[in-house]
């Protein structure tokens, strides 16, 4: 049995204080597997905020594991977020491509969907590199057993239904049926501030999206909240825990059958 707590868009600048400390708090007391932070750690990429989120991360039971947002780069210094957009998250957070870890029963790759410029108007949607995801496919095939295999990306893939805004990933549906195909487990993402989780529409729709909502003040009609995932050897629990102001309670489950393992 894994288990895994998921954080996301704590925006730091504009984070919720008590949430974001009584997340911590939890995680210490739950003694999850893993750690997942699903990207926008900042509110406009300044070096205070990431001074903070460093902070933060380095409270959190290890090991933890990050990926950037697109607030992740320098957000009202167009220079900087164009030509380098993720040198603050480098210096204060680590490594902004493919980390990698595993814990236990379980397997888990970054792929990092923001861009600090791209040919359109709306830099803060999700382009993804096709290639890296075949490489994360083969490289978690490589794993025999029955891991729970687990991608990380800010963006959602597939647009989920009912969210607030769109994560408008470049290439997203071709990444989620290459990593549905391979076996994939779980995309977990963040960006829209609302939990869900659903299948993907494609394979054998054994492979889910899920994501989780936010830690910050900038809500969308939901609490401020993290993700909880337990699995057991034919389900994955995504549980979201809602804030109520003073502690976190479950405000909505899913239980989701997994595949049965190729190996």
């Amino acid at each position: 049995m894994a288990r895994i707590i998921q954080l996301s868009d704590i925006h730091f600048g504009g984070e919720d204080k008590a949430a974001t400390q009584a997340a911590l708090r939890y995680a210490l007391d739950d003694k999850p597997d893993i750690v997942i932070v699903s990207g926008d750690l900042t509110l406009n990429g300044l070096p205070r905020e990431f001074e903070a989120a460093h902070d933060y991360l380095q409270q959190l039971p290890r090991p933890w594991l990050a990926t950037p947002g697109n607030h992740d780069t320098p957000y009202l210094n167009i220079p900087l977020r164009a030509f380098v957009p993720f040198a603050r998250y480098g210096k204060w957070i680590g490594p902004a491509f493919g980390e990698e870890a595993s814990a236990g029963d379980l397997l888990v790759r970054t792929i990092n969907t923001a861009r600090g410029a791209q040919p359109r108007l709306d830099w803060s949607k999700g382009a993804i590199n096709l290639d890296l995801c075949r490489e994360t496919v083969a490289q978690m095939a490589s794993v025999k057993g029955g891991p729970l295999r687990l991608v990380v990306c800010h963006h959602p893939l597939v647009e989920a239904v009912g969210t607030p805004v769109t994560g408008g990933v470049h290439r997203g549906d071709e990444a989620a049926m290459i990593l549905a195909e391979g076996g994939i487990d779980a995309i977990l993402t963040g960006h829209v501030h609302v939990p869900f989780a659903t299948p993907l529409p494609c394979a054998d729709r054994r492979t889910y999206a899920v994501g989780a909502g936010t830690l910050s003040t900038r809500l969308r009609g939901t609490p401020a909240s993290f993700n909880r995932l337990c699995t057991t050897d034919d389900t994955l629990t995504v549980e979201a825990m809602g804030w109520t102001g003073s502690r976190f309670e479950p405000y909505r489950t899913w239980a989701l059958p997994r595949r049965l393992s190729p190996n």
